[in-house]
């Protein structure tokens, strides 16, 4: 601003600087002052004083203490020197008045204060500063002599305490080093000799021998431990602080930084000082310095330099941004007297006059452009702001010259004085018109993103259901070609075991035609024979679909395997050496005892064709506690909850891979050569494992062997003795007249249990299903014992039939006889007082026995 000075501030004259125009602007605005040709002598004459001088200077006059300053002392104002010229110093320094408030009251009071090193917060850039200052206070007086307001001469000291703090820290290092004596040596070469002598820590420092060094040694040595990298550059800065020196020249000094290679392998980086010591000639003799070691000061400067890139490419980025146009305004609103002003980019984005913005507006004027929706939430977020203080960040539509709305964003910041009081508040603007239109098309292909994702998820799980169809259906071939392969290989094995059966009789038929009785035999043990096969094999099958008639008693499974060791030596031959448990604790399980004897010879049997050169086979067993952590280990999971036993063989052969074990249970697999192997017998035993209550797992390792494991839990009981054999026989003298129902659809079945029981002396009635066993059930006729099958026509099986018998008779005894386990009939595993099993194929003794035992235990009732 250029004006003509009125006639009273003539003084001004000659006086260059900004600040003149600015003191000259005071005389309309500052009515306290008087008018033009009221300021007094004593004022003009302190302001010239102090505008020519070129130290930092300011005068604050009169009851309001108006503030004046020179041109030295404007860059100290920072932002503030727009509006500082006039303003009351109180509000000028609000936000550290409580720190000089005692100074200007002394000064006020007729007395020089004076303070060096001050530390003062004045944020010049808006921002927390740490800076220290020098100041002395004068009192200036008025034309009558009364004290009128105070002159201060100041200084900025921040760079010389801060290089006093630093040396002062740097020398508290070096000493705090010094006393440690772990990060600095001392070392003294006697070059002449080759011979360097240093303290412990030097030698540390290098990886040598302490004494060694204490004592004197190459220089060769230490350098050792030079990083390779580093040892032809130390090399030539020794060499060039030992070149010869002219008589009188200082000795050179050598500084080196490089690095050492400890013992450990780490590497510590050094900062090496020396200096040559010459003889009358110049030449180099003596060579002694410190080493200190800077490992930490060189990670330091690393992280310093990567904080120094980063704000390299921060700075970058706002350089960018303030060259892309991205902060369009800036503001600066004195809160106290709501002063508002503001550049010309911000007047031309709020449709303002420019003018008005160097005036100053108000708030109000400010905001009468901004969309009607979005005021409220404006003043919402700066009352927010004013509030609590501290950064501003808010978006609003403002209307332009063309009557557009556009989106801006507004960032700002409140600074607060110490007592609360609310200030400034300077801010940019930012469009962000591009970025919300980028936005809300963002906004709309997520939507579109959206539908196509949840149509892509409908197609996907149209096709995994159409994937699980086909699996499904894969599965369902993959059945059939097994039943095919099941059924396949039973029809090989019982056409085989049927012609011997059928060819058998018909030989006999024909001998007896032909009156040779005497080879009749010799036919009868052929078909017997083949009968007995065709029953094991449909044992095993039975077994592998956990569907065989098992007959389950408490069982000492230490007793059966020693019982059993003599015929596993047998089987697996010499070459293979068996080891078994030895006497223990008796671990009770209940268990169909044949059927483990069965399962642990075709193991043991396995385990030997694992071992085609010889070997050793371990039978091990082994009982564990509720809770003992035998589950986890064996990996059986939640199987077996309670006590269980272990039993497990153990091979020293080939071992499996683990597709193989894979497939192992699988029925009709096997790795043996073709026709040397069923593929039934590790399925037949998993089946029994399963049925009795347990697991079967293997373990095993390619090339050293395998161990299969059963699982079958503990039975809290006593062992079942073997009852001593009887005879069985079938004759009529055993019967006393007992009536036998026997209820059977197979007419063959029941034409031989009929025959057999009359040959045993008993009277026997028969029917063919429930209705015709019930209608004899109900009626008079008397019935002791009921024969009956288990499966049955009509919809009532022989378990169902024998509950409602007891309806009617409630004491009447009962032997199933059935090919496959049903759950009704064995009542999850257990038989009701009074009842037997009998399992098919069965032999005449068998039924003999049977029917003996249960028409003697109702004869004893």
């Amino acid at each position: 601003m250029t004006m003509a000075l009125p006639k009273a501030f003539d003084f001004l004259r000659g006086v260059s600087g900004q600040v003149v125009d600015e003191i000259v602007a005071l005389d309309w605005r500052v009515t306290s002052l008087g008018g033009p040709e009221g300021w007094p002598v004593a004022l003009r004459t302190q302001l010239a004083t102090m505008l020519a001088c070129p130290v930092p200077m300011y005068m604050v006059w009169g009851p309001e203490l108006i503030s004046f300053y020179n041109d030295a002392y404007r860059p100290i104002l920072g932002y503030r020197a727009d509006t500082a010229m006039g303003t009351p110093f109180r509000i000028l320094w609000g936000s550290i008045w409580g720190e000089i408030e005692p100074l200007v009251d002394k000064a006020l009071s007729g007395q020089v204060a004076k303070v060096t090193d001050m530390r003062l917060d004045l944020a010049r850039t808006g921002q927390p500063e740490e800076s220290y200052w020098t100041f002395s206070y004068s009192p200036v007086f008025d034309d009558g002599g009364d004290i009128a307001g105070m002159i201060c001469v100041t200084g900025e000291t921040t760079d010389r305490v801060l290089a006093e703090r630093r040396q002062r820290a740097s020398d508290e290092r070096l000493e705090l080093a010094l006393s440690s004596g772990a990060h600095v040596g001392l070392w003294d070469w006697d070059v002449l000799n080759d011979s360097v002598r240093s303290d412990a820590r030097f030698a540390a420092m290098y990886g040598v021998d302490p004494a060694a060094a204490e004592a004197g040694m190459p220089i060769a040595e230490f350098f050792r431990g030079i990083h390779p990298d580093d040892h032809d550059r130390v090399t030539r800065d020794i060499q060039a602080a030992m070149a010869d020196t002219a008589p009188g020249d200082a000795p050179r000094r050598f500084t080196s930084e490089y690095r050492l290679v400890q013992p450990d392998g780490t590497i510590h980086w050094v900062s090496a000082h020396g200096r040559c010591i010459p003889d009358e000639a110049g030449r180099c003799v003596r060579f002694p310095g410190v080493s200190f070691d800077i490992s930490e000061r060189v990670e330091i400067e690393q992280q310093l330099r990567e904080s120094e890139a980063r704000a390299r490419l921060n700075a970058e980025r706002v350089q960018l941004a303030l060259e892309a146009g991205a902060i369009i305004g800036t503001w600066f609103w004195d809160l106290p007297t709501d002063r508002f002003t503001v550049d010309e980019p911000f007047a031309r984005h709020f449709g303002l006059d420019p003018s008005l913005g160097h005036d100053g507006l108000s708030l109000a004027q400010v905001v009468e452009t901004v969309h009607p929706d979005d005021r409220a939430g404006l003043a919402e977020a700066i009352d927010a702001a004013i509030a609590s203080g501290g950064p501003y960040a808010h978006q609003y539509r403002v209307r332009r010259r063309d009557g557009c709305y556009h989106w801006l964003e507004a960032n700002g910041r409140v600074e607060h004085a110490p007592d609360g009081t609310p200030l400034y508040f300077p801010g940019v603007l930012i469009d962000v018109g591009v970025r919300r239109a980028l936005e809300a098309e963002r906004d709309s292909a997520i939507a579109e993103l959206r539908v196509l994702t949840d149509q892509l998820e409908q197609r996907v799980a149209d096709r995994t259901a159409e994937l699980m169809r086909a699996e499904e259906a894969l599965r369902q071939a993959q059945k059939m070609e097994a039943v095919g392969q099941l059924t396949g290989g039973l029809a090989h094995d019982f056409n085989n075991l049927l012609a011997g059966i059928s060819g058998a009789l018909e030989l006999m038929a024909l001998r007896l035609s032909q009156g040779r009785t005497g080879e009749i035999d010799r036919y009868m043990d052929v078909a017997q024979g083949a009968t007995r096969r065709a029953a094991a094999l449909t044992h095993r099958l039975l077994a592998f679909s956990r569907r065989q008639t098992l007959a389950p008693r408490p069982t000492d499974v230490i007793a059966l395997v020693g019982d059993m060791a003599d015929l596993i030596r047998r089987t697996v031959g010499p070459g293979i050496t068996l080891e078994t448990p030895s006497a223990q604790e008796p671990w009770v399980v209940l268990v169909d005892a044949p059927q483990l004897e069965n399962a642990l010879l075709n193991l043991c049997i396995n385990a030997r064709d694992a071992m085609p050169d010889g070997g050793r086979i371990t039978i091990a067993i082994e009982g564990h506690g509720a809770g003992g952590g035998g589950a986890g280990r064996d990996g059986i999971g939640d199987a077996l909850t309670g006590d269980y036993l272990t039993l497990s063989v153990t091979d020293t052969g080939t071992g499996m891979t683990p597709d193989v074990i894979e497939k192992a249970f699988d029925p009709f697999f096997t790795t043996k050569p073709l026709g040397q192997g069923t593929g039934l017998g590790l399925s037949m035993i998993y089946g029994f494992a399963r049925q009795s209550g347990g697991q079967v797992r293997i373990a095993s390792t390619l090339g050293k062997g395998t161990t299969v494991s059963l699982y079958l839990p503990r039975h809290h009981g006593p062992v079942e003795q073997d009852a001593p054999s009887a005879s069985s026989t079938p004759d009529a003298g055993h019967g006393s007249g007992e009536t036998v129902l026997v209820v059977d659809d197979e007419s063959s079945v029941r034409l031989m249990v009929v025959d057999i029981l009359r040959d045993m002396g008993h009277q026997v009635v028969e029917a063919v299903d429930r209705a015709g066993a019930m209608a004899l059930l109900r009626s008079d006729q008397r019935i002791d014992l009921m024969i009956t099958d288990v499966g049955l026509p009509g919809g009532m099986n022989g378990r169902q039939l024998a509950e409602a018998a007891r309806e009617v008779r409630h004491e009447l005894n009962v032997m199933f006889v059935t090919g496959y386990a049903e759950s009704a009939v064995l009542n999850s595993g257990h038989l009701a007082p009074g009842m037997q099993l009998l399992t098919k194929p069965f032999t005449v003794d068998a039924l003999v026995t049977g029917v003996q035992a249960a028409l003697g235990h109702r004869r004893e009732r």
